[in-house]
């Protein structure tokens, strides 16, 4: 039985890309740049990559990224709008919670919950950090976004998701959220490529930052920070607090 998150993906490409979230790519490659000091010489993977937003990016840029993502109708849209740029990048088809790779990259990122936290269970999103540590070298780092959980103590999420509507964009009722397991439960509605009209069930856990830092420390990461995450204008200068929809997670190991 497929999950809410791959019934999403399905054939859900190009109207992704039109989505508000995904507006904020250069400034967040800027970010992830300085970061790593422009240093091209390392390699870079994209877990969750979606449609290649990212990883078209830091192509363009210079670096050697690798994007993998669960979805085929992401991959597909993804490889489209590398050849019409004419770059070279390789995609795969992976599980987040399982990859391949050992030591092999010098940075992992998961920008925009990409697989993680998305979820069924604490386990499988464990699985998903896990996997990505696995998959950078020794001294690696990892850049992530994730829900905060301070946000839904002070602010209904229901509301927020409603002030973030566009016509057009996937719109979201009937939340609840639940504080003995932290997660949101909607109904989320959207539109597909081929214009169908699609209602999903759906739950996504969001994370405390001390949770944040005690699964890295226990996947060998010492430096851990954790910063408010506005999309397009990720800075280490926004502090986390209450207000932040997102966590912007940055560790070394």
């Amino acid at each position: 039985m497929k999950q809410w998150y791959e019934k999403l993906f399905e054939n859900y490409g190009k109207k992704y890309d039109e989505e508000i979230f995904t507006k904020g790519t250069i400034c967040e490659c800027d970010f992830i740049e300085q970061e790593i000091k422009s240093n091209k010489t390392l390699k870079i993977l994209d877990i969750g990559c979606g449609t290649g937003r990212h990883s078209i990016e830091l192509t363009k840029r210079g670096y050697n990224v690798t994007g993998i993502d669960l979805s085929d109708s992401q991959l597909n849209r993804a490889m489209e709008k590398a050849a019409l740029e004419n770059l070279s990048i390789v995609f795969l088809k992976y599980d987040a919670r399982n990859l391949p790779f050992k030591n092999e990259f010098d940075l992992a990122i998961m920008i925009c919950e990409g697989a993680f936290p998305l979820m069924e269970s604490d386990e499988m999103n464990y699985q998903i950090l896990q996997s990505a540590a696995n998959s950078l070298k020794s001294n690696g780092k990892i850049i992530f976004t994730t829900l905060n959980g301070l946000f839904p103590l002070f602010h209904s999420v229901k509301d927020f998701l409603a002030s973030q509507n566009k016509e057009g964009n996937a719109s979201y009722k009937n939340n609840t959220f639940d504080l003995l397991t932290f997660r949101d439960h909607n109904v989320t509605y959207f539109e597909d490529d081929s214009g169908n009209k699609n209602e999903l069930i759906c739950n996504e856990r969001y994370y405390v930052p001390s949770e944040i830092t005690w699964l890295l420390k226990s996947l060998h990461f010492k430096c851990i920070e954790i910063f408010g995450a506005k999309i397009g204008a990720f800075s280490r200068n926004d502090k986390l607090t209450t207000e932040d929809f997102e966590m912007l997670v940055v560790a070394e190991k």
